[in-house]
């Protein structure tokens, strides 16, 4: 399988330290929040889930030092629905989305904990994957190209001004794939 993370963002991720690794892969689990938050708010009993979720995010731009507890929280999100194997997979649009915004918490969590590169990568290709797969769905959407371009944006610069595309952006997505679901 052909990798969706560039090159040239991939070299800077292996090049650029752990703080490079973490607010890319805070950056990239930002954008996909919306996607998980707004498509199970309000589920019966994924209160807590959801709790742990928006607060995983907001820890992971904590990039001066890894999370102590990262690897606690990936087993715990292990624990969510959405990353449970299912033999008849997942047809449902909101699942589907759903379950790339956790996978995607899933490898932000392990990146920042453990500044694996190859753990930031994967992160990013989930976005990538899950925005590819918005564009086949929405006529003339561009939800690739610019999650590719927001991954170039989180190798440096300003963090604030990161953050405040990111949120646009995964507002944005989870409009896109509410639009998607029936009425």
């Amino acid at each position: 399988m052909e990798a969706l993370v560039e090159g040239a963002v991939t070299a800077a991720l292996r090049d650029g330290g752990d703080e490079t690794i973490r607010l890319y892969a805070a950056a990239c689990a930002e954008r996909m929040a919306p996607l998980f938050v707004g498509l199970r708010a309000g589920a019966p009993g994924r209160e807590a889930d959801l709790d742990f979720y928006a607060e995983s995010v907001r820890d992971l731009w904590h990039v001066e030092q890894p999370l102590v507890n990262a690897a606690e929280g990936v087993h715990r999100l292990e624990r969510f629905a959405e990353l449970q194997p299912n033999e008849e997979g997942i047809t449902d649009v909101a699942d589907t989305y759903a379950f790339f915004a956790a996978l995607c918490l899933r490898y932000a969590l392990l990146a920042h904990g453990s500044g694996d590169a190859d753990d930031a990568v994967s992160c990013g290709h989930v976005a990538l994957t899950a925005m590819g797969m918005l564009d086949q769905n929405v006529a003339g959407a561009g939800f690739l190209t610019e999650e590719q371009r927001l991954q170039s944006l989180s190798l440096g610069g300003d963090v604030s001004g990161l953050w405040d595309a990111s949120v646009t952006a995964g507002r944005e997505r989870l409009r896109a794939v509410l639009g998607r679901l029936p009425r």
